[in-house]
């Protein structure tokens, strides 16, 4: 049960991945600008024609979960990405802080409720991951989950195995995971946290909430190294892709979604109908 895909950026399975070591930049000699969206065009045409089918035969889905710090490019990739997706076919959810019912519920709950159906690509802005990432550097929060008494030490790697049970379980029942972690450099994300302040069309985006965050830099990574080493799976592969080059990390992207459905090899039903069957119901509309 793989549907991982040979990439540069897919996480190892054995626990070994080190966020020090993964790029924030495309390789050298990587095309420019102009030719990356060419490339992305190419990759949204393919994946148009493999989502109608998987669509139409109605008998798995497609998650894809993304996590990054903030301003790494999350709404973009994902707008860029599926551009050409039948809504029909898609879902797209973005998962903020939780409401007081989602409280009340285990921290699977919320985003059990929003899996894709079968037939459809479901996305994850943000998801279940923001358990063992933001949760993790602000402990605080524990205090309105109401759970019971759980020394912290236990409690972040119990979330992780569930998280792992969770996603296996998803993949059996015809559920194919992609995790994307856009990984943007400190630098670059400074870069564009400045670019949105001015930019008055940008500026809405912005939030000083963004500069604290910053601040725990390391603590963040701390908890993305952890949640990827131990939830990178062959059923439910990380990808850690390069995210200061945006139209590089679109295509990234692309390509592994239209590579995951070209391996899941979706069809077109077969029809049910006899050929002498067909021929008698246009006979009746001629």
């Amino acid at each position: 049960m793989s549907f991982a895909i040979d990439s540069p950026y897919c996480v190892p399975f054995d626990g070994s991945f080190s966020v020090p070591a993964a790029p924030t930049a495309p390789p050298r000699g990587v095309p420019g600008k102009k030719a990356l969206k060419a490339i992305l065009k190419e990759h949204i045409g393919a994946i148009e024609d493999l989502q109608r089918k998987l669509y139409a035969e109605d008998r798995r889905s497609v998650l894809m979960i993304f996590q990054a710090m903030d301003a790494a490019g999350k709404d973009g990739t994902i707008r860029a990405v599926m551009s050409g997706i039948n809504p029909a076919g898609c879902q797209v959810f973005s998962f903020k802080a939780p409401s007081s019912e989602e409280r009340d519920h285990d921290f699977l709950w919320r985003t059990a409720v929003r899996l894709p159906e079968r037939g459809r690509i479901g996305i994850f802005n943000r998801s279940y991951y923001e358990e063992v990432l933001v949760v993790r550097v602000h402990p605080n929060i524990l205090k309105g989950q109401r759970l019971p008494p759980t020394p912290l030490e236990e409690l972040w790697p119990q979330r992780l195995e569930s998280i792992a049970d969770h996603e296996k379980h998803l993949a059996r029942n015809g559920t194919v995971i992609l995790k994307f972690w856009l990984n943007v450099s400190q630098k670059e994300q400074g870069r564009r946290l400045l670019k949105r302040l001015d930019d008055p069309n940008r500026t809405w985006k912005f939030s000083s909430r963004d500069l604290d965050e910053r601040e725990h830099w390391p603590a963040y990574m701390d908890g993305y190294q952890a949640a990827l080493q131990a939830t990178s799976k062959p059923w439910a592969p990380w990808y850690a892709i390069p995210a200061d080059n945006k139209p590089y990390m679109r295509v990234v992207v692309a390509d592994i979604l239209r590579r995951t459905l070209e391996k899941m090899d979706p069809r077109f039903p077969t029809p049910e109908t006899s050929p002498d069957d067909l021929q008698a119901l246009r006979d009746r509309l001629v």
